[in-house]
């Protein structure tokens, strides 16, 4: 379907700046001491992009990230959080929720703000254009879509006017290829980055036979074949979610290679 890339620093969008093509999520986090060890083990090797959202435990997450930040430094991470799709219904409303979320965060801007998903009760434009105030206020370098179909992303790239959007974040792995339509080949020819939440599917992805399969083959894990599948997409980054060292010395260990064309070829095959 796509030419594989060998890229381990993705692209974002057009923005002629490059983000690791596997970074590391922040939902559901049950432990935040082991977390916060794991976040900064992540950054010492290289997979600085973490993730986030102010729904993330009540804003918790966000809160983390801000201790994270006090231990390493803000420039040696690239932070994404999202905001709630009502706090996009003006640019006020967009504005103060930013502040909030970047006390939380502890900085003064992020790196990229998403809509976390679509507000169905305001339109793709209006919605932008709060979105697109943030970058003009300089409380976010770039800006971006979560859960945005390919219609609503078209919708959403057209009334920018100077700030482009970057980065599209949706549900993406091995077993669920969905975005594989329309949507993925319209980041592709557009320039913006497809970054793929839940890759491993909860760990789902341990249990597939043709994954264990090709570890055996590569001398890896199901998770680092699970991994190296999505970003050999041009385009893609992964976002795994952990909070132990381990498993970021995991992640790290899906970079550096790829699989070959066949051996996508059979993986795409998977129901």
């Amino acid at each position: 379907m796509f030419p594989v890339d060998c890229l381990d620093r993705k692209p974002l969008g057009d923005a002629g700046e490059f983000i690791s093509a596997i970074g590391i999520g922040t939902y559901g986090i049950r432990d935040y001491i082991k977390a916060l060890d794991a976040l900064k083990y992540a950054i010492e090797l290289g997979l600085n992009l973490i993730d986030t959202a102010e729904m993330y435990d009540s804003g918790r997450a966000e809160e983390l990230i801000g201790e994270v930040v006090k231990d390493v430094g803000r420039s040696s991470i690239f932070i994404v959080t999202k905001l709630y799709p009502h706090r996009f219904r003006s640019p006020e409303e967009s504005i103060k929720a930013m502040r909030a979320s970047l006390k939380r965060l502890n900085i003064t801007y992020a790196d990229l703000v998403l809509i976390h998903w679509p507000d169905v009760s305001t339109p793709i434009e209006c919605q932008v254009r709060s979105l697109e105030a943030l970058a003009n206020n300089g409380l976010t370098r770039y800006i971006g879509e979560s859960n945005f179909a390919a219609e609503q992303l078209r919708r959403a790239i057209t009334p920018t006017t100077k700030h482009d959007i970057v980065v599209n974040q949706v549900k993406y792995s091995v077993i669920d290829r969905s975005v594989e339509g329309s949507l993925l080949a319209f980041c592709v020819e557009n320039k913006v980055t497809l970054m793929a939440y839940t890759p491993l599917e909860r760990g789902r992805v341990t249990h597939i036979e043709q994954l264990n399969e090709q570890a055996v083959k590569y001398n890896k894990t199901p998770i680092q074949i699970a991994l190296n599948f999505l970003i050999a997409r041009p385009h893609v980054v992964a976002i795994p979610k952990t909070e132990r060292r381990e498993r970021v010395e995991e992640f790290k260990g899906a970079l550096g290679w790829r699989l070959s064309n066949q051996d996508i070829r059979l993986l795409e095959k998977l129901k």
